[in-house]
Protein backbone atom coordinates (compact mmCIF):
# COMPACT_ATOMS: atom_id res chain seq x y z
CA UNK A 1 0.00 0.00 0.00
CA UNK A 2 1.61 3.11 -1.14
CA UNK A 3 1.90 6.37 1.41
CA UNK A 4 0.52 9.81 1.24
CA UNK A 5 3.63 12.71 1.28
CA UNK A 6 2.09 13.26 5.08
CA UNK A 7 2.17 9.95 5.94
CA UNK A 8 6.05 9.35 4.96
CA UNK A 9 6.86 12.63 6.51
CA UNK A 10 5.29 11.21 9.83
CA UNK A 11 7.15 7.95 9.70
CA UNK A 12 10.37 10.13 9.13
CA UNK A 13 10.33 12.20 12.10
CA UNK A 14 9.41 9.45 14.12
CA UNK A 15 12.50 7.40 13.20
CA UNK A 16 14.74 10.56 13.69
CA UNK A 17 13.70 10.84 17.24
CA UNK A 18 14.23 7.11 17.86
CA UNK A 19 17.87 7.84 16.42
CA UNK A 20 18.19 11.82 17.45
CA UNK A 21 19.90 10.48 20.21
CA UNK A 22 22.35 7.99 19.12
CA UNK A 23 23.53 11.15 16.22
CA UNK A 24 23.29 13.80 19.02
CA UNK A 25 25.98 11.96 21.46
CA UNK A 26 27.28 8.65 19.95
CA UNK A 27 27.73 6.12 22.79
CA UNK A 28 31.17 4.81 23.66
CA UNK A 29 33.06 1.86 21.94
CA UNK A 30 31.70 -1.22 22.39
CA UNK A 31 27.99 0.37 23.99
CA UNK A 32 26.22 0.82 20.12
CA UNK A 33 24.42 -2.84 20.21
CA UNK A 34 23.68 -2.28 24.03
CA UNK A 35 21.80 1.20 23.10
CA UNK A 36 20.22 -0.54 20.37
CA UNK A 37 18.59 -2.52 22.80
CA UNK A 38 17.47 0.05 25.16
CA UNK A 39 15.56 1.81 22.04
CA UNK A 40 14.23 -1.30 21.13
CA UNK A 41 12.55 -1.83 24.80
CA UNK A 42 10.89 1.70 24.86
CA UNK A 43 7.43 1.92 23.60
CA UNK A 44 6.70 4.90 20.62
CA UNK A 45 3.38 6.46 19.50
CA UNK A 46 2.81 5.62 16.41
CA UNK A 47 2.87 8.44 14.19
CA UNK A 48 -0.53 7.83 11.98
CA UNK A 49 -3.14 5.95 14.59
CA UNK A 50 -1.57 6.79 17.78
CA UNK A 51 -1.42 3.46 19.37
CA UNK A 52 1.61 2.40 21.22
CA UNK A 53 4.30 0.46 19.18
CA UNK A 54 7.99 -0.78 19.29
CA UNK A 55 10.82 -1.23 17.23
CA UNK A 56 13.16 -4.00 16.73
CA UNK A 57 17.25 -3.41 17.48
CA UNK A 58 17.67 -4.62 13.75
CA UNK A 59 15.29 -1.63 12.44
CA UNK A 60 16.85 0.97 14.77
CA UNK A 61 20.55 -0.58 13.68
CA UNK A 62 19.32 0.34 9.90
CA UNK A 63 17.86 3.85 10.67
CA UNK A 64 21.08 4.69 12.30
CA UNK A 65 23.38 3.98 9.29
CA UNK A 66 21.19 5.59 7.36
CA UNK A 67 20.90 8.06 8.35
CA UNK A 68 24.67 8.78 10.48
CA UNK A 69 26.65 10.37 7.46
CA UNK A 70 24.09 12.63 5.32
CA UNK A 71 23.62 16.01 5.02
CA UNK A 72 19.61 15.64 5.95
CA UNK A 73 18.57 12.56 8.00
CA UNK A 74 14.72 13.29 7.89
CA UNK A 75 14.71 13.50 4.19
CA UNK A 76 16.72 10.05 4.50
CA UNK A 77 14.61 8.44 6.82
CA UNK A 78 11.62 8.68 5.05
CA UNK A 79 9.93 4.98 2.99
CA UNK A 80 11.58 4.64 -0.53
CA UNK A 81 9.39 4.52 -3.21
CA UNK A 82 9.20 2.06 -5.84
CA UNK A 83 10.98 2.65 -9.07
CA UNK A 84 7.46 2.07 -10.83
CA UNK A 85 5.38 3.93 -8.66
CA UNK A 86 3.11 6.23 -10.95
CA UNK A 87 3.42 3.44 -13.78
CA UNK A 88 0.97 0.96 -14.54
CA UNK A 89 3.12 -2.49 -15.62
CA UNK A 90 -0.10 -4.42 -15.49
CA UNK A 91 -1.61 -2.15 -18.52
CA UNK A 92 0.29 -2.72 -21.85
CA UNK A 93 0.80 0.16 -24.45
CA UNK A 94 -1.75 -1.41 -26.44
CA UNK A 95 -4.56 -1.60 -23.49
CA UNK A 96 -3.84 1.76 -22.80
CA UNK A 97 -4.14 3.30 -25.77
CA UNK A 98 -7.76 0.98 -26.56
CA UNK A 99 -8.54 3.06 -22.54
CA UNK A 100 -7.39 6.62 -23.89
CA UNK A 101 -9.50 6.35 -26.93
CA UNK A 102 -12.51 5.56 -25.42
CA UNK A 103 -12.65 8.19 -22.99
CA UNK A 104 -11.94 10.82 -25.95
CA UNK A 105 -14.84 9.20 -27.93
CA UNK A 106 -17.57 8.32 -24.64
CA UNK A 107 -16.08 10.85 -21.86
CA UNK A 108 -19.36 10.46 -20.39
CA UNK A 109 -19.22 6.73 -19.71
CA UNK A 110 -18.77 5.47 -16.45
CA UNK A 111 -15.56 3.36 -14.84
CA UNK A 112 -17.71 0.05 -14.96
CA UNK A 113 -18.64 1.33 -18.53
CA UNK A 114 -15.43 1.72 -20.11
CA UNK A 115 -13.66 -1.74 -18.25
CA UNK A 116 -17.04 -3.49 -19.79
CA UNK A 117 -16.21 -2.65 -23.25
CA UNK A 118 -12.82 -2.60 -23.06
CA UNK A 119 -12.87 -6.41 -21.57
CA UNK A 120 -14.80 -7.07 -25.15
CA UNK A 121 -12.31 -4.91 -27.48
CA UNK A 122 -9.43 -6.64 -25.90
CA UNK A 123 -11.04 -10.42 -25.66
CA UNK A 124 -9.23 -11.82 -28.99
CA UNK A 125 -5.70 -9.78 -28.35
CA UNK A 126 -2.54 -11.01 -27.62
CA UNK A 127 -2.89 -9.10 -23.81
CA UNK A 128 -4.53 -9.93 -20.77
CA UNK A 129 -6.86 -7.46 -19.42
CA UNK A 130 -6.20 -6.49 -15.14
CA UNK A 131 -9.07 -6.20 -12.60
CA UNK A 132 -11.36 -3.07 -12.91
CA UNK A 133 -9.63 -1.45 -10.05
CA UNK A 134 -6.56 -0.92 -12.11
CA UNK A 135 -8.17 0.38 -14.82
CA UNK A 136 -9.70 2.77 -12.09
CA UNK A 137 -6.71 3.79 -10.87
CA UNK A 138 -5.76 4.78 -14.20
CA UNK A 139 -8.14 6.41 -15.03
CA UNK A 140 -8.13 8.56 -11.84
CA UNK A 141 -4.61 9.05 -12.09
CA UNK A 142 -4.57 10.77 -15.26
CA UNK A 143 -7.51 12.49 -14.99
CA UNK A 144 -9.90 11.04 -17.44
CA UNK A 145 -13.16 11.08 -14.81
CA UNK A 146 -15.91 11.39 -16.23
CA UNK A 147 -17.55 14.72 -17.29
CA UNK A 148 -21.62 15.31 -18.05
CA UNK A 149 -22.41 14.76 -21.43
CA UNK A 150 -24.61 18.24 -23.31
CA UNK A 151 -28.27 18.00 -22.27
CA UNK A 152 -28.58 19.38 -25.75
CA UNK A 153 -27.52 17.97 -28.72
CA UNK A 154 -27.54 21.05 -30.96
CA UNK A 155 -24.59 22.38 -32.86
CA UNK A 156 -24.49 25.34 -29.95
CA UNK A 157 -24.01 22.54 -27.18
CA UNK A 158 -21.68 20.63 -28.86
CA UNK A 159 -19.38 23.41 -29.73
CA UNK A 160 -19.42 24.56 -26.26
CA UNK A 161 -18.56 21.13 -24.91
CA UNK A 162 -15.65 21.28 -26.95
CA UNK A 163 -14.70 25.06 -26.15
CA UNK A 164 -15.14 23.50 -22.75
CA UNK A 165 -12.89 20.54 -23.13
CA UNK A 166 -9.76 22.54 -24.50
CA UNK A 167 -10.53 25.29 -21.34
CA UNK A 168 -8.67 24.63 -17.72
CA UNK A 169 -12.48 24.83 -15.73
CA UNK A 170 -11.59 26.56 -12.45
CA UNK A 171 -14.55 27.72 -9.08
CA UNK A 172 -14.90 31.56 -9.37
CA UNK A 173 -13.00 32.57 -5.84
CA UNK A 174 -11.73 36.42 -5.67
CA UNK A 175 -9.67 37.72 -2.63
CA UNK A 176 -11.77 39.88 -1.45
CA UNK A 177 -15.09 41.06 -0.99
CA UNK A 178 -17.49 43.16 -3.69
CA UNK A 179 -14.80 41.60 -6.22
CA UNK A 180 -17.20 39.71 -7.85
CA UNK A 181 -20.99 39.18 -7.88
CA UNK A 182 -23.07 36.32 -9.12
CA UNK A 183 -26.81 36.73 -9.87
CA UNK A 184 -29.73 34.75 -11.69
CA UNK A 185 -33.25 33.67 -11.20
CA UNK A 186 -34.62 30.52 -9.60
CA UNK A 187 -38.02 29.42 -10.49
CA UNK A 188 -40.12 28.61 -7.63
CA UNK A 189 -41.28 25.09 -6.80
CA UNK A 190 -45.25 26.41 -5.94
CA UNK A 191 -47.16 28.80 -8.10
CA UNK A 192 -48.67 31.78 -6.44
CA UNK A 193 -52.21 33.25 -6.91
CA UNK A 194 -52.39 36.45 -7.14
CA UNK A 195 -54.60 39.78 -6.34
CA UNK A 196 -56.09 39.26 -10.31
CA UNK A 197 -57.39 35.87 -9.74
CA UNK A 198 -54.35 34.40 -11.67
CA UNK A 199 -51.52 31.77 -10.92
CA UNK A 200 -48.42 32.63 -11.35
CA UNK A 201 -45.04 30.55 -10.82
CA UNK A 202 -42.80 33.42 -8.68
CA UNK A 203 -38.96 33.47 -9.44
CA UNK A 204 -36.50 34.26 -6.85
CA UNK A 205 -33.67 36.66 -8.13
CA UNK A 206 -30.54 35.84 -5.63
CA UNK A 207 -27.46 38.13 -5.68
CA UNK A 208 -24.47 36.55 -4.42
CA UNK A 209 -21.25 37.75 -3.09
CA UNK A 210 -18.45 35.43 -4.36
CA UNK A 211 -15.75 35.35 -2.13
CA UNK A 212 -17.98 36.11 1.47
CA UNK A 213 -20.60 33.90 -0.52
CA UNK A 214 -23.02 36.52 1.76
CA UNK A 215 -26.14 36.59 -0.02
CA UNK A 216 -25.99 40.64 -0.92
CA UNK A 217 -30.15 41.07 -2.17
CA UNK A 218 -33.33 38.32 -2.57
CA UNK A 219 -36.42 39.32 -4.15
CA UNK A 220 -39.55 37.29 -5.38
CA UNK A 221 -40.37 38.67 -8.97
CA UNK A 222 -43.15 37.33 -11.25
CA UNK A 223 -41.15 37.62 -14.38
CA UNK A 224 -37.79 37.90 -15.03
CA UNK A 225 -37.51 41.40 -17.47
CA UNK A 226 -34.68 43.59 -17.56
CA UNK A 227 -36.90 45.85 -15.35
CA UNK A 228 -37.00 42.95 -12.21
CA UNK A 229 -33.38 42.09 -13.22
CA UNK A 230 -32.21 45.75 -12.33
CA UNK A 231 -34.63 46.75 -9.27
CA UNK A 232 -33.22 43.68 -8.01
CA UNK A 233 -29.63 44.83 -8.34
CA UNK A 234 -30.51 48.57 -7.53
CA UNK A 235 -31.24 46.97 -3.98
CA UNK A 236 -28.38 45.14 -3.68
CA UNK A 237 -25.99 47.87 -4.88
CA UNK A 238 -27.91 50.50 -1.94
CA UNK A 239 -27.29 47.42 0.51
CA UNK A 240 -23.67 46.40 -0.03
CA UNK A 241 -22.60 49.37 -1.84
CA UNK A 242 -20.95 49.31 -5.79
CA UNK A 243 -19.15 45.77 -6.60
CA UNK A 244 -16.03 45.63 -9.40
CA UNK A 245 -17.64 42.88 -11.46
CA UNK A 246 -20.98 41.10 -11.96
CA UNK A 247 -21.20 37.84 -13.57
CA UNK A 248 -24.51 36.30 -15.24
CA UNK A 249 -25.55 33.58 -17.90
CA UNK A 250 -26.63 34.91 -20.92
CA UNK A 251 -29.86 35.47 -20.66
CA UNK A 252 -32.26 38.26 -22.15
CA UNK A 253 -32.39 40.21 -19.26
CA UNK A 254 -28.81 39.57 -18.17
CA UNK A 255 -27.55 40.72 -21.98
CA UNK A 256 -30.17 43.50 -22.51
CA UNK A 257 -28.91 46.71 -23.43
CA UNK A 258 -30.14 48.90 -20.54
CA UNK A 259 -28.64 46.29 -18.01
CA UNK A 260 -25.69 46.04 -19.61
CA UNK A 261 -24.99 49.76 -20.12
CA UNK A 262 -26.23 50.69 -17.31
CA UNK A 263 -23.17 48.41 -15.29
CA UNK A 264 -21.07 50.17 -17.53
CA UNK A 265 -22.15 53.34 -16.68
CA UNK A 266 -21.40 52.95 -13.12
CA UNK A 267 -17.98 51.30 -13.60
CA UNK A 268 -18.80 47.60 -13.33
CA UNK A 269 -17.17 45.01 -15.58
CA UNK A 270 -20.00 42.65 -16.93
CA UNK A 271 -18.93 39.35 -17.05
CA UNK A 272 -21.05 35.98 -18.87
CA UNK A 273 -20.58 32.38 -18.53
CA UNK A 274 -20.16 29.85 -21.55
CA UNK A 275 -22.81 29.25 -23.32
CA UNK A 276 -25.04 25.95 -22.16
CA UNK A 277 -22.73 25.80 -19.38
CA UNK A 278 -25.12 25.93 -16.99
CA UNK A 279 -23.07 23.99 -14.09
CA UNK A 280 -21.00 26.64 -13.29
CA UNK A 281 -24.30 28.05 -11.44
CA UNK A 282 -24.68 24.86 -9.35
CA UNK A 283 -23.64 27.01 -5.98
CA UNK A 284 -25.63 29.79 -6.91
CA UNK A 285 -28.61 27.79 -7.35
CA UNK A 286 -28.49 25.84 -4.86
CA UNK A 287 -27.78 29.16 -2.91
CA UNK A 288 -31.32 30.38 -4.01
CA UNK A 289 -32.59 27.34 -3.90
CA UNK A 290 -32.13 26.73 0.18
CA UNK A 291 -32.83 30.66 0.74
CA UNK A 292 -36.26 30.46 -1.53
CA UNK A 293 -37.28 27.34 1.03
CA UNK A 294 -36.33 29.43 3.65
CA UNK A 295 -38.78 32.67 2.75
CA UNK A 296 -41.50 30.17 1.76
CA UNK A 297 -41.33 28.48 5.48
CA UNK A 298 -41.29 31.82 7.17
CA UNK A 299 -44.13 32.78 5.21
CA UNK A 300 -46.12 29.98 5.95
CA UNK A 301 -45.19 30.38 9.73
CA UNK A 302 -46.24 34.05 9.79
CA UNK A 303 -49.62 32.35 8.30
CA UNK A 304 -49.93 30.00 11.03
CA UNK A 305 -49.03 32.90 13.60
CA UNK A 306 -51.60 34.73 12.11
Amino acid sequence: MSLSIDHRNRWARLRFSVIGPLLASPPGKGELQQAFQVLAAKVWRHPITGADVQFGASSIERWYYRARHVHDPVDQLKNRLRDDCGHFVSLSPTIIEALVEQYRQHPGWTMQLHYDNLRVVTKDGPDTLPSYTTVCRYLKAHGLVRKPTPRSSTDGAIAAAARREAREVRSYEVDHVAALWHLDFHHGSRKVLTPDGQWHKPLLLCIMDDHSRLVCHLQWFLDETTASLVHGVSQAIMKRGLPRAIMTDNGAAMIADEFVEGLASLGILHQTTLPYSPYQYVALKSMSAIAADAVVLASLVATQAT
